[in-house]
């Protein structure tokens, strides 16, 4: 006997005790599914048979059920249940999370639940317990099914219980399995000729004619790449080819080229079929009146047929693994996939708040400004003038009968296709907008994202990423982050990337070298890319700059006015205090972007890149007051005056004591030079800066433009394509020169070690090796995106005037690079994860997940000077 359960249900066993209830849910269900009332007696008492313990076990069993049905998981009770009042609970919340409840009764003869029992020491109770629990079990059975059951199965000898095998089945509304590609269109309202116009520009061709009047005998449409087209419901009512509409939809629904959820006028609609006493308004009366134009042979199996197939349609599909729900008035992530009266109703009539507006209609709930589910929401039902994504969730009612569009959302590619309507069908009772929101020409999602909320940053996460699954956020380093965000980041609307920090290459085992490019060529080598590329490192300040067209792309891209991007430090502060100046610096930038035609090109109006820019003094004036400055004019006065101080003391001494101290003048002459070094080291990168051409601009990385987070590309698409950018504005931009490496070719490593050589030689910071491609997967996984091999008089405003003494040295060389490059790689994955979440237009507060991330790993305590 095969007992079919819903894969979501919560399987209440029923049956005296010795039945064979846990022995039943042992063979059938895997542990973590079963919750037995013994066990939970047990857990909160150390007794498993203590009967005082009773109400606190179910307090745990009902707690432990609700989080489990909560997240969607089969849950099975093991308990006697054959009292209502025990029942009872269990059937709430089954409801409470829209979830089916399913009975397995066990009705066993006495006289062998009695002889088990005997068996068992753990059930030293009298046989009345048992005949008392039989006598309950028999009247609950005729009335299983009132008090809520949706399946009940009854399993009345042993032989039935060891033949039993359970079935798992998914609800109607679960086709997570069907991967599409999919076509979702909205409201059509009986306007098919927009709809067979709006097939037509989706691909779909007509591969089989009219047929008859049957509901059936409409055209067959099909795509010839296997696409499948899905209702978002109303079909019927207002339009002028409601019967056509109804032909074309249900023949491809038989013919599986389409998947159709009802909407609330297709309901309205099937209870007049029925016979039901509905009013005549909001357009049925007009649907009626084609139905009964049909010639009488044909009205009456049309309307059978109608019936069967508007009863036939299921209350919301989720599609494509889960990342796709399509819903007539949409439907909160609580109720996805799941079955009740309540998720039925919500999906064809939304919510409200029981009042109506000066139109006389309902107001309703807008629930998708709170929406969190993961799934993307597809649905229709009020009409809009143009679709938009909030929150992953997108309206595609267009309101074609109301002179609108009828629109339909290509998935998995997110496009919208859209056919005016011939004419206005019918007037809307209320405008699609009010007029101060028709006014606003900043998109929904911006306009939502506005106000970000501080429960989507604080406290412990966990954020998954798509390059190195999850990585934790600790509670006391997002705390650090929202200080640093709070208090002096840009307007976060800007804030979509982040860069990470980068590590250097491991030690160098050249003499008098702490870093030197053979070991970052070893590391790509052993993570198995043969070829690198070598970027010249700038000594500037990290920058993040996100150019816009011009201000209407910056408004309905970002949502902010007046303004057309921002550049800010890699920890999300703005780079210029001065609006002007930046206002100019980003007029130079679009300018060059616009001269290099990448506006056109990369079909986008905004950009973001990753830069350095240059003079290094323009951000650190203070470090270098207070700490190099300082540093090295103490030892630009002090070491001369103390070289010549041991000389004079030395010229008076002879022997064993004037040799050790010309050491000491010697050694004072050497750190006397190496301060010498440490000054010129630092000055290279610095100047004054007192208007915009003082300041050095280097892209390396185009990050993102409009629906494409660019890390597919590999690092020379980006040198190249950034280089053409440049080429525009030489005063301001400066394109970064490059090699690339064939680390498994001794000659072509021995050329880039050279060019090392020659960058660090007159004065350079060194290089940045990376992988050719942007994100390397080595054997071990997910390799470092970059690795800086910096040069050795650079190292001395990093480490100090004489860390180059051999003492220094063997010192430095023990330093650890672990927690570096974890942070390194956990920062680079979550910088990624931003972008592509931008670019998929997902709420900002997502983004922001990730943004706050890095930030918040910045606040890792790990050796700066790496």
């Amino acid at each position: 006997m095969t007992l079919s359960i819903p894969r979501l249900s919560l399987v209440v066993l029923i049956g005296p005790s010795g039945s064979g209830k846990s022995t039943f849910a042992r063979r059938h269900f895997s542990p973590t599914e079963v919750l037995s009332s013994d066990a939970c007696r047990g857990m909160v008492s150390d007794d498993e048979n203590d009967q005082e313990a009773t109400n606190d076990a179910f307090d745990v069993l009902h707690y432990v059920a609700s989080k489990r049905l909560s997240r969607g998981r089969l849950t099975v009770v093991d308990a006697t249940n054959v009292q209502p009042e025990s029942r009872r609970p269990l059937v709430e919340l089954a409801r409470k999370y829209h979830c089916l409840p399913v009975a397995i009764v066990l009705d066993l003869p006495e006289a062998l639940c009695h002889e088990r029992n005997r068996d068992r020491a753990d059930r030293a109770f009298g046989p009345h317990v048992v005949r008392n629990q039989a006598s309950q079990l028999r009247r609950s059975l005729r009335g299983l099914r009132k008090e809520g059951f949706r399946n009940v199965f009854v399993l009345g000898s042993p032989e039935e219980v060891e033949a039993a095998a359970i079935e798992r089945v998914p609800l109607w509304t679960d086709r997570s399995r069907d991967h599409g590609p999919f076509d979702f269109i909205g409201d059509v309202h009986g306007c098919a000729d927009e709809l067979e116009s709006l097939l037509g520009r989706l691909g779909y061709e007509v591969v089989a004619p009219p047929d008859g009047s049957s509901l059936l005998g409409g055209p067959r449409y099909a795509h010839p790449q296997g696409r499948k087209a899905v209702f978002v419901g109303d079909l019927v009512d207002r339009g002028p080819r409601v019967v056509d509409t109804l032909r074309i939809v249900a023949t491809m629904v038989a013919g599986g080229s389409a998947l159709c959820v009802p909407g609330n006028h297709d309901v309205k609609l099937l209870k007049k079929l029925r016979g039901k006493d509905v009013r005549i308004t909001h357009g049925l009366a007009e649907t009626l009146a084609e139905i009964d134009a049909l010639p009488a042979e044909a009205r009456v199996p049309f309307t059978e047929e109608l019936t069967k197939f508007l009863d036939g349609l299921v209350s919301h599909y989720v599609l494509d693994g889960g990342e796709v729900v399509v819903a007539h008035a949409g439907l909160k992530e609580s109720m996805q996939g799941r079955g009740s009266a309540a998720v039925r109703e919500f999906a064809l009539y939304g919510e409200t708040t029981g009042e109506t507006d000066e139109f006389g209609l309902p107001v309703r709930v807008e629930w998708a400004r709170e929406y969190r589910g993961k799934a993307a929401v597809v649905y229709g039902h009020t009409p809009v003038p143009s679709a938009e994504w909030l929150n992953r969730t997108i309206n595609i009612d267009t309101g074609c009968v109301f002179g609108g569009a009828l629109t339909a959302l290509r998935w998995p590619e997110r496009e919208l296709v859209s056919v005016p309507a011939d004419r206005v069908y019918q007037p809307s009772a209320r405008p699609f907008l009010p007029a101060d929101v028709q006014a606003s020409a900043v998109p929904a999602q911006q306009l939502h994202d506005r106000m970000l909320d501080l429960e989507d940053v604080i406290g412990k996460r966990i954020v998954s990423t798509r390059l190195r699954g999850n990585v934790t956020i600790r509670e006391g380093n997002a705390a650090a982050a929202l200080e640093v965000m709070s208090r002096f980041a840009a307007d976060p609307r800007w804030l979509v990337y982040l860069p990470p920090t980068m590590s250097p290459s491991e030690t160098s085992k050249e003499a008098g070298l702490l870093e030197h490019p053979a070991e970052a060529f070893a590391y790509y080598r052993a993570q198995g890319a043969p070829r690198v590329v070598c970027q010249e490192k700038h000594m500037g300040s990290r920058a993040v700059v996100v150019a816009c067209r011009d201000e209407d792309a910056a408004r309905g891209r970002f949502g902010v006015e007046d303004a057309v991007g921002v550049v800010v430090t890699r920890t999300g502060r703005r780079f210029f205090p001065d609006a002007d100046l930046e206002r100019r610096f980003l007029d130079r930038v679009r300018a060059a972007l616009t001269a290099a035609d990448l506006w056109t090109r990369m079909d986008t109006g905004w950009a973001v890149l990753d830069c350095e820019l240059m003079p290094w003094s323009a951000k650190a004036q203070e470090l270098l007051k207070s700490q190099y400055a300082a540093v090295g004019a103490a030892g630009t006065a002090a070491l001369p005056r103390a070289a010549e101080m041991l000389a004079r003391a030395s010229s008076r001494l002879e022997g064993e004591e004037r040799a050790k101290l010309l050491e000491v003048e010697e050694a004072c002459h050497r750190r006397s030079e190496d301060v010498a070094r440490f000054v010129a080291a630092y000055r290279r990168y610095c100047w004054p800066v007192a208007d915009l051409t003082d300041y050095k601009l280097a892209p390396f990385h185009l990050l993102a433009t409009e629906g494409r987070a660019h890390v597919d590309k590999d690092h020379v698409w980006h040198m190249e394509t950034l280089a053409e950018v440049c080429r525009a504005d030489p005063g301001l931009l400066l394109a970064t020169p490059y090699r690339v490496v064939d680390v498994t070719d001794p000659a072509s490593e021995a050329e880039g070690i050279a060019w090392w050589d020659e960058l660090t030689g007159r004065g350079g910071e060194g290089m940045v090796v990376k992988p050719l491609p942007f994100v390397l997967k080595g054997a071990r996984g997910l390799a470092q995106p970059a690795v800086k091999c910096r040069g050795r008089e650079y190292l001395r405003i990093i480490y100090g005037p004489d860390y180059t003494t051999e003492a220094n040295l063997s010192r430095l060389r023990s330093r650890g690079l672990g927690r570096k490059r974890s942070l390194a790689l956990g920062e680079f994955a979550l910088g990624v994860e931003a972008l592509e979440r931008f670019v998929r237009g997902e709420p900002l507060r997502r983004v922001h997940e990730c943004v706050f991330g890095v930030l918040a790993l910045e606040s890792e305590p790990v050796d700066p000077r790496l």
